[in-house]
């Protein structure tokens, strides 16, 4: 078991909306899996992990990495169920904002000196 002492607060305390939407999608892979009749054996083989850090996915723990979630979702062909979510073009409320503001750069423009 890893050291929690290194984890973020984000990882160790995270909203509960944050807890909610973990456990969720856990429970979902769960399913998914058990409707393939694959144990955790195998989809972790299948994606290089642990049966632990499976585990630890399905259960919604805050500390696994999104590189084990994604990798589960991909061995399970539902990686392509991922493709709306933060798309620009989906993002009523950043547009709204945008359009409100006016587009303004991240960073603010700096002129190159050239003088050699």
């Amino acid at each position: 078991e890893r050291n929690t002492m290194n984890y973020s607060r984000a990882v160790q305390s995270p909203p509960a909306a944050v807890e909610e939407a973990l456990a969720r999608l856990g429970g979902r892979l769960r399913i998914a899996r058990l409707r393939r009749n694959l144990t955790t054996e195998e989809l972790a083989s299948r994606i290089g992990l642990s049966r632990q850090t499976v585990s630890a996915v399905e259960r919604g723990r805050p500390g696994v990495s999104a590189a084990a979630v994604l990798g589960a979702l991909w061995s399970l062909r539902l990686l392509d169920h991922l493709e709306p979510v933060a798309d620009p073009a989906l993002d009523a409320e950043g547009a709204a904002l945008e359009l409100a503001r006016g587009r303004q750069r991240a960073r603010p423009r700096t002129a190159l000196d050239d003088d050699f």
